[in-house]
């Protein structure tokens, strides 16, 4: 007699939601900050965010003893004062923030007529964290991820750090959703025009008009480069492709780097000293815009807004202003729709 084979019954956690269509998330993360401009809150952000072996390639032992008994204990406190600086009193929040979870609630009104895709973001240092809106993402029913690390041009302490993440927090999954990691961006069209278009559209609200306009994007180690991270050449090719975009009569724009720490040598030429020089050179009109940040932060409204202004007025100048960043603007909600829509194009057919 043949013994008859028992059914098999599948039993969903409640926390999974059901559904008979694969449901699309899409998920796009930024670098991080911190929760409050505090000495506590910006050691947290600090530590994570130093920890990262992608983007401290120093002997660990000896990183431990310079992160926790050196940069953990007397750098809060200074960069404490520079958030404060910036500080969006109106949300509590920092404007990296601000812009982040403004691009995805916009980028989430975009999808809103279609039919089982949901749009999070995340932090990858700080809060809310990739880990968590992906397990957010799952309980809602989302089968299928699309991941957009908001960094224009690829770098293994950015982009390879946010996919490491994901992988991380996949490895604790018994069911995982199927994944897709959206393309670096530094040359995607949507991104070009977005880019001329905000200089355009700055440079008309002015009553002055630039001699010349620097491209600051964030500084890496030389000795990045040289192991074979290209970040470099994507920034060179954004700009280069951006100033085929602009329109006739705008200014040259010139490639910089900025945010350099610690006595290596980083990427050149460096932002600071090219200000400098551009304002005791006699340049007397400058405009600085930094296609490499999604959206306006410590580095670009800070670094740049305040200090590379005083630098250059310190020195000669006359005219300074910051182009600010793609931010919520439509021009990058459209951008990140496109890449969404790119990145997801086979699961629709």
């Amino acid at each position: 007699m043949t013994q008859a084979i028992p059914s098999t019954t599948c039993h969903f956690p409640n926390e999974y939601a059901q559904t008979s269509t694969k449901k699309v998330g899409a998920l796009i993360v930024n670098l991080g900050t911190p929760d409050a401009p505090d000495f506590w809150s910006i050691r947290r952000y600090l530590k994570e965010f130093l920890s990262d072996r992608r983007v401290v390639d120093v002997p660990v032992l000896l990183w431990k003893v310079i992160l926790n008994l050196l940069i953990l204990t007397f750098r809060p406190s200074k960069v404490a004062k520079l958030y404060k600086s910036i500080w969006r009193q109106d949300t509590n929040e920092s404007p990296l923030r601000y812009y982040t979870r403004e691009q995805g609630e916009k980028l989430a009104a975009a999808y809103e007529d279609v039919p089982n895709f949901q749009v999070a973001w995340a932090m990858r240092y700080g809060n809310p964290s990739i880990e968590s809106q992906i397990k957010k993402l799952q309980a809602d029913g989302c089968q299928r991820l699309v991941v957009v690390p908001l960094y224009p041009q690829y770098s293994a302490t950015t982009t390879a750090s946010v996919n490491d993440q994901v992988f991380r927090c996949l490895m604790k999954m018994r069911w995982q959703p199927t994944v897709r990691i959206a393309d670096p961006y530094h040359d995607h069209p949507s991104y070009i025009d977005a880019l001329a278009n905000s200089i355009t559209r700055h440079l008309r609200s002015l009553d002055w008009q630039p001699e010349k306009i620097l491209a600051s994007f964030h500084g890496l180690p030389k000795a990045y480069f040289q192991k074979g991270d290209p970040y470099s050449c994507f920034c060179q090719k954004t700009v280069r492709l951006l100033q085929q975009a602009l329109q006739e009569g705008v200014p040259p724009v010139e490639i910089t780097f900025q945010s350099r720490m610690g006595p290596r040598e980083w990427l050149r030429p460096y932002t600071d000293e090219t200000i400098q020089k551009l304002a005791q050179d006699g340049i007397k009109r400058l405009a600085v815009i930094t296609p490499g940040f999604a959206s306006d932060c410590l580095e670009t409204l800070e670094e740049i807004q305040i200090r590379g202004r005083d630098l250059f007025l310190e020195n000669g100048g006359i005219h300074f202003t910051q182009i600010p960043c793609l931010n919520d603007g439509p021009d990058a909600i459209k951008l990140l729709k496109d890449i969404v829509d790119q990145t997801s194009l086979r699961w629709n057919e």
